[in-house]
């Protein structure tokens, strides 16, 4: 028997508590990876899974950065799980 959209909106619901996979915010479908790189190394790194990850494919984006005491970067790599 089909599910009821009561049925349907119960177990969306559950899964949006419960968030997706690891590295995956709750119901927004992104993954996530976080880093923390000297300066250049940063740079490289974010070059890198542009290059893996291209904006137009996978809508890749730097989500945020910060500049730590130390003089390193911690930033966060955005991206979707396939490009269609």
């Amino acid at each position: 028997m089909a599910d009821r959209p009561r049925d349907l909106a119960e177990r969306m619901a559950r899964r949006r508590k419960m968030g997706g996979k690891p590295g995956q915010m709750a119901g927004d479908g992104y993954l996530r990876e976080t880093f923390t790189l000297p300066r250049a190394a940063a740079r490289e790194r974010a070059q890198a899974f542009f290059a893996r990850y291209p904006k137009a494919g996978y809508m890749s984006a730097v989500e945020n950065w910060r500049e730590l005491p130390g003089g390193d970067i911690e930033f966060t790599m955005r991206r979707l799980p396939s490009a269609d």
